[in-house]
């Protein structure tokens, strides 16, 4: 009998080589993100619940209300007319109609529900952004999905999923009774379609999905369109602002088919002023506190859905800063024009960058601007490669301060003390400062370098 280490080798099937290890769907970060975000979205719903009584019925009118009265008006197939609130383009009017989706809820209760749901979606898209490292290594490979040559610079993290699920319930209840949760995932989605372009097996579909989604949102609220600023030069560049323009011409059409008075939201723009929570606004209450030119020069009205200054120099202020966000533009046309180097994050920095210098030069900085913020930071937070960590930081701390300083404070904000003063000064010295830093780094990670990516 043959020894058994001298038997022939059979024709065995050979043993497929050892692949990468399959990770789980959901490991232990997905499920502590899942925890803490169910935990702080029960507290947020708490918040615009019946428990706090008439405060809940203050801070919940923006649905109530306003919103309510716009829905009564578009389920008739009319946009608002005159209307000074209604200062949107027309995609907003399908956030406004999408409670109707729940007919078995009150218009606030399908409101809440389906802004926790988009939330949802968008904690889950982080987060699946974050696990997908494309199968690069620390060294140069080939990705595994597409045999494609990536640079360790397209390593996702994680970190963009807690931004969004610990950042956004900084904001206590102004994310739940603004539809600004939906305008941000719009955006969100975009940019991530915009980054697995770079890797994906058709890169000229998946970037005309993020051009489509971009152009939905600018339609919502035009600051996503910007999304579209960051794209790498060639098939991606072109596919995305086709697909964006072809889905906005589109949809524009059906909008204006389907209500009256499409465009009217563009006579309530040119009469906005300055709203007190603006850095020109902020400039403004140390007048005030300071009673120049005289006393009582300023006084803070409900204007347009915002409290806004009023007495001299106020319409200059307010040229000022349509003029400064002017500048912004250029300079971003400027910085696209001599941008040289792209590398897997420069999409979601430029966007960061150019929502940034549009906030800071704004007549108007809401809290629910700092939403946006949030959103586009959690993107930049899941690409290893962001030049954008320390704007991200700032951003965070501004969106606690702003929180100080609505709701918690907003009676000795409008009321021009020096303590509503310094939280304005902080959160905007913040903003600020974020602003300039991003704009820095974009453009020494994409002009001051040489060689293309």
């Amino acid at each position: 009998m043959t020894p058994p280490h001298l038997a022939p080798s059979t024709p065995a099937a050979a043993s497929p080589a050892p692949g990468p290890p399959r990770r789980p769907l959901l490991g232990r970060p997905a499920v502590a993100l899942a925890a803490v975000w169910c935990v702080t979205r029960l507290l947020q719903v708490a918040l615009v619940s019946d428990f706090f009584g008439q405060i809940g019925d203050e801070i919940n009118g923006e649905v109530h209300r306003i919103y309510f009265h716009w829905y009564e008006q578009l389920v008739t197939g009319v946009f608002p007319l005159d209307d000074v609130m209604w200062q949107y383009p027309p995609g907003a009017a399908l956030v406004i109609l999408s409670p109707a989706l729940l007919p078995g809820l009150s218009y606030f209760q399908a409101f809440v529900v389906l802004t926790l749901l988009v939330d949802a979606l968008v904690a889950c898209a982080l987060t699946r952004a974050g696990r997908e490292t494309t199968g690069t290594t620390e060294t140069t490979g080939r990705t595994e999905s597409t045999g494609r040559t990536e640079s360790a610079s397209t390593a996702r993290s994680r970190a963009g999923a807690w931004v969004w699920v610990g950042g956004l319930p900084v904001l206590m209840h102004v994310p739940l009774v603004r539809y600004d949760v939906q305008v941000t995932a719009l955006s969100v989605l975009s940019l991530l379609a915009l980054l697995a372009a770079r890797t994906s097996r058709r890169p000229g579909r998946t970037a005309a999905l993020g051009g489509a989604l971009a152009a939905v949102g600018a339609l919502v609220k035009v600051w996503p369109v910007l999304a579209l600023l960051g794209t790498p030069r060639g098939r991606t560049t072109r596919a995305a602002w086709t697909s964006a323009l072809t889905s906005a011409v589109v949809l524009l059409g059906v909008l204006a088919l389907a209500f009256s008075h499409t465009f009217d939201f563009l006579r309530q723009q040119g009469n906005r002023g300055v709203q007190i929570e603006s850095i020109g606004g902020t400039l403004l209450s140390l007048a005030r506190l300071l009673e120049l030119p005289d006393p009582g020069a300023y006084q803070v009205e409900y204007r347009y859905g915002a409290m806004e200054f009023v007495g001299p120099h106020v319409p200059a202020l307010a040229t000022a800063s349509l003029l400064l966000t002017g500048l912004a533009f250029c300079w971003l046309l400027i910085w696209r024009v001599r941008a040289r180097s792209w590398n897997a994050a420069t999409v979601c920095d430029a966007a960061l960058c150019a929502v940034l210098l549009f906030v800071v030069t704004s007549r108007v900085i809401s809290p629910q601007y700092m939403v946006w913020l949030i959103g586009l930071s959690a993107v930049c937070a899941s690409v290893r490669a962001t030049t954008q960590r320390q704007v991200v930081r700032l951003l965070l701390a501004a969106a606690v301060v702003s929180t100080l300083a609505y709701p918690l404070a907003y009676g000795q904000v409008t009321a021009g003390t020096w303590y509503g003063f310094l939280l304005m000064l902080v959160r905007n010295g913040l903003l600020l400062t974020a602003a300039v830093l991003s704009c820095r780094r974009l453009w020494v990670s994409s002009v001051a370098t040489r060689g293309t990516r």
